[in-house]
């Protein structure tokens, strides 16, 4: 059983879980719970596992017999508590290999359809929108290179598992993107308080991109400008804007409507 701070797991474990550039090097991240652990393992994206114990012997077997006893560590609660991120943590924690998805891949198919995100910086949002992206059936998720780390601890928990599931890729400027994918047949609809069409009259049955901006800026001009068409939410009362993954959730259901609830 680990019992201390200074072993070299443990700080592996931290680091992980504080810095994105260590992340990207070991092509690897951390998530905590049952959900999540469960899931990782039968993606066979589980490098290791630690249990807290008092977890318990029960809840344990539920995973250990899916990854071998040679990769789980038992932690002693009192340096669990160091390691998770959670205010109430399950007693499970897992090292995650990062899903690698081929760009594309992702971009084939006549119809598809992608939530490109620029700057997005909450990791709530971020998280909220790769969840609802694969409830409403996207093909991919773009992110900007300026988002919020993908594999930040707050992202992974609020991605609910679907960070598992959600295909993704990033890209060196959304802008440059959005030219590229146009080249490609994509119509790129760019959610901007600015625009005069509704998001429900824009066309997005064929190869489709939509386009969120930032919490506080919303998109970059010269990557807003790039896109086919803008639209924009109706909002009542005084509101100046809707949460960023309000938009996102509303424009991509709109395309699953659109679409006749077909992928």
């Amino acid at each position: 059983m680990i019992e201390s701070m200074n072993n070299a797991q443990v700080k592996r474990i931290i680091k992980l879980k504080r810095n994105s550039r260590f992340r990207r090097q070991e092509k690897v991240f951390i998530a905590e719970g049952f959900k999540m652990a469960a899931e990782g393992l039968v993606h066979g994206l589980v490098q290791a596992m630690y249990v807290a114990e008092s977890a318990g012997e029960e809840y344990f077997s539920k995973l250990s017999h899916t990854i071998g006893k040679e990769n789980i560590e038992w932690v002693s609660d009192a340096v669990f508590r160091q390691l998770s991120d959670t205010a109430a943590p399950q007693g499970v924690l897992v090292v995650i290999r990062m899903p690698e998805y081929e760009r594309e891949k992702i971009l084939a198919g006549e119809g598809a359809a992608l939530v490109c995100l620029e700057d997005i910086q909450d990791p709530g949002n971020l998280g909220t929108i790769m969840r609802t992206a694969e409830g409403a059936g996207m093909n991919g998720v773009v992110l900007s290179k300026g988002c919020v780390d993908l594999f930040n601890p707050k992202v992974v928990r609020s991605t609910m598992g679907s960070l598992y599931r959600m295909p993704y890729y990033i890209t060196e400027s959304m802008s440059t993107e959005v030219e590229f994918l146009r080249r490609q047949g994509f119509q790129i609809a760019a959610a901007r308080l600015d625009a005069e069409l509704d998001y429900t009259l824009a066309d997005y049955r064929g190869r489709t991109g939509l386009l969120i901006g930032n919490e506080a800026k919303g998109l970059r001009l010269e990557t807003a400008e790039k896109a086919n068409v803008g639209v924009k939410i109706p909002m009542e009362g005084q509101l100046e804007s809707l949460n960023a993954a309000v938009s996102a959730a509303l424009l991509m259901y709109e395309v699953h409507r659109q679409r006749g609830h077909k992928k």
